[in-house]
């Protein structure tokens, strides 16, 4: 039996960190609206795949996708919890857990509908130039629910969808 190298070992969980702080960091781009840091969790050529009824390309094309998609909410957050990681070298796979819930804007009745989606990010991983990103996603949708919500909708005016929320100074 081989005694097993501790680099190695802290290499491993260098990695594991460097990825979790990817996927963390993608929930965080969507809901501050932040296009070049979701872009950035992709290599150039990373796919997504969300399904046939949802999105299939590149992965920056899925940005550009739920970009507009989002932009049409009034609200949305992205949780994301359960991250397993296995590493090989400079390729790595994850399974993570996603739940996100968004509010459309209210129709013409005075209704908004709320969305809340669970599901997981299956990615495969490869580290270029010291950058670990995504080659390529299949999001699998495990529950989803859309209700309408005709009540006023509770809302901290410090939550901003954009570079003025108090997080992004709270970073700089």
């Amino acid at each position: 039996m081989s005694t097993p190298n501790p680099s190695d070992a802290l290499a491993e969980v260098v990695a594991k960190q460097a990825i979790t702080e990817v996927i963390y960091g993608y929930c965080r781009a969507l809901d501050r609206m932040d296009k070049p840091a979701a872009y950035a969790v992709w290599h150039p050529d990373g796919t997504a795949d969300y399904g046939e009824d949802i999105y299939q390309g590149t992965g920056h094309g899925f940005v550009d996708w739920v970009w507009t998609a989002h932009a049409a909410m009034s609200t949305h957050s992205h949780q994301v919890t359960n991250i397993l990681i296995q590493v090989d070298g400079d390729r790595a796979t994850s399974e993570s857990y996603v739940t996100v819930a968004l509010r459309t804007l209210a129709d013409e009745t005075g209704a908004a509908h709320d969305i809340f989606s669970r599901g997981r990010y299956l990615d495969r991983w490869s580290n270029r130039s010291g950058r670990w990103a995504i080659d390529q996603r299949t999001y699998v949708t495990d529950h989803s629910l859309t209700q309408p919500n005709t009540l006023p909708e509770p809302h901290d005016p410090r939550s901003i969808r954009g570079p003025d929320d108090p997080s992004v100074a709270l970073f700089a």
